[in-house]
């Protein structure tokens, strides 16, 4: 038994070192907020396994408690053809570290955390057995998406966390995200709010983050450490001591040497 747990520890120790920033398994979904096209919601299902995958839809940045009972018919995951959606949420730490509670995402080949407020998703799931079974859904090949709120805690380091204002892009006690990206800071709706120069501060802040910028309707596929970018829109980098530029619809980055892979013409 001691061998096989030596080996299960450097298996993951191995694979854990095959990318320097993305998931070593499964896909992220990253959404800027705003509609989401075709092009973007069903990449998601796609990537969790089709129509008839289980998925979790956590919608508790949105700052409801209790959540609307009509929440479900309404889901953007259904209306776009899911079959097996199951809605988690949760205000109490206690509960999101229960059984019970994590039991929808044992089976889970998704999750999609819905937009409002990150510092709700913080509160609710940051070090609980929750947040650590959404690592599992990465870890055994499916995807994890978000949009808006749910885009932001997909990174190391939370941008706009502060309880009292989304203006504030450093607030200390809500700077740690659920960290599916490693060394990344991820904003959003970046040209609909004219956020274009909000990341500049936090990158010179921590000049080894990597900031990442996704405008409404557009998302970065992650697989690996690289993505491409989906949708109408654009997407902002942001590194420490050089000018953000943007990436458009089918252009791919390599999150690891920090470099644009192809540029699309526009």
């Amino acid at each position: 038994m001691r061998i096989s747990i030596l080996l299960l520890l450097a298996a993951s120790a191995t694979a854990l070192a095959q990318t320097a920033v993305g998931p070593p398994k499964g896909s992220l979904v990253i959404v800027g907020g705003g509609a989401m096209g075709p092009e973007v919601i069903n990449r998601f299902i796609d990537l969790a396994g089709g129509p008839d995958a289980p998925i979790v839809f956590v919608p508790t940045a949105n700052g409801l408690d209790p959540q609307p009972a009509n929440l479900a018919e309404s889901n953007v995951l259904l209306k776009a053809g899911a079959k097996n959606v199951t809605i988690l949420h949760t205000t109490s730490r206690k509960v999101a570290d229960s059984k019970d509670f994590v039991a929808p995402l044992l089976k889970a080949r998704g999750v999609f955390f819905g937009g409002g407020r990150q510092w709700h998703l913080v509160d609710s799931y940051l070090n609980t057995r929750a947040q650590r079974e959404f690592q599992a859904v990465l870890a055994r090949g499916g995807v994890i998406g978000g949009s808006s709120a749910g885009a932001t805690i997909i990174g190391s380091y939370l941008v706009r966390g502060a309880r009292s204002g989304n203006t504030i892009m450093m607030a200390p006690g809500y700077e740690q995200g659920f960290g599916f990206l490693r060394g990344v800071a991820v904003d959003q709706h970046l040209l609909k709010r004219k956020r274009e120069n909000d990341m500049v501060a936090v990158v010179a802040a921590h000049p080894k983050l990597l900031g990442i910028g996704i405008d409404e309707s557009t998302a970065v596929i992650v697989q690996g450490d690289r993505f491409e970018v989906v949708g109408p829109s654009k997407v902002a980098i942001y590194e420490h001591g050089k000018p953000y530029y943007f990436l458009s619809a089918g252009d791919r980055f390599d999150l690891k040497t920090r470099a644009r892979l192809n540029a699309s013409a526009h």
